[in-house]
């Protein structure tokens, strides 16, 4: 009979250690790093707030697209929680936490071009003589809605490998990618004649958040409270700046020394917190 009882005092109470699993963004192709920062920033959040509960990270089933990501969290469909650049439409899909990942830095766009490419880009100094060029972009990206509202030529397409082929073919003249992205992509895809253009830089106000389901008011006032925690102690900016994937960006990057060509954002929500100085990267002014 004590057997019986331990055995049935253990059912009860297992429940209470065991981990919390919250299913995340998978990469849409093999050794896609582009993920990896986010999941640092999401684990860090978690520790931050292990005082609510254990957890475990799992990797969606299914690798998908950012518009399908966020479809299948919208109806708890196999994922809990999605990195993605916010918009209008998807902070009325699903729950920002309103906490920009990378301080904004996503708005800071460098150009992947053909190497034999350069001595024209050098030439281009207005968004007049961009517009005579055509970008690449995801089909789903608010980016090229982005590029689109501000008179620029975008050629879309579903798969994100596909752009560096599409680019080295002639398709399109030139990938815009966040600054902290484009060495490691092109790493990737040596031997493809494809280099980052030297001298110029679009900017366009953003913010990438993690979203989760509407319903999901819990897990989304954890990670939010996780994500203060980690800026009050600095430990949120330190990953920042220190993660590899980001370390390009305050190196190779150049901010300060490109010629700068803003763009309008008009998918930015309202509610974007740029008053909360502490939430951005800021070597231009990141206000709209």
């Amino acid at each position: 009979m004590k057997r019986f009882f331990a055995a049935l005092l253990m059912l009860i109470t297992l429940p209470l250690h065991a981990d919390t699993v919250i299913r995340h963004l998978r990469g849409e192709v093999p050794d896609d790093t582009r993920n990896a920062y986010f999941l640092a920033v999401l684990e860090l959040a978690l520790e931050k707030t292990t005082d609510e509960g254990e957890w475990q990270l799992q990797p969606a089933v299914d690798a998908m697209t950012q518009s399908r990501a966020l479809q299948k969290l919208s109806e708890s469909d196999g994922i809990d929680v999605v990195w993605s650049m916010t918009s209008i439409e998807r902070e009325k899909q699903n729950r920002p936490i309103r906490i920009p990942l990378l301080k904004g830095l996503m708005g800071y766009r460098l150009l992947i071009i053909r190497a034999e490419d350069q001595s024209w880009f050098r030439r281009v100094q207005t968004i007049d003589q961009l517009r005579e060029l055509r970008a690449g972009q995801g089909h789903d990206w608010p980016d090229t809605e982005i590029l689109r509202a501000n008179g620029l030529a975008v050629e879309a397409t579903v798969d994100y490998d596909s752009l560096f082929r599409m680019l080295q073919l002639g398709r399109f003249d030139y990938l815009p990618r966040a600054i902290n992205e484009p060495w490691e992509e092109l790493a990737l895809r040596s031997g493809r004649g494809l280099a980052v253009e030297e001298g110029l830089m679009l900017y366009y106000p953003t913010a990438e958040y993690f979203f989760v389901n509407r319903d999901n008011v819990a897990l989304a006032e954890r990670i939010e409270r996780g994500l203060r925690r980690a800026l009050a102690d600095g430990s949120f900016d330190k990953l920042f700046r220190e993660h590899p994937v980001n370390a390009n960006a305050f190196g190779k990057a150049n901010v300060l020394k490109r010629r700068i060509i803003r763009l309008d954002n008009p998918l930015l929500p309202p509610e974007t917190p740029f008053d909360q100085a502490e939430l951005w990267w800021a070597p231009l002014r990141a206000e709209p």
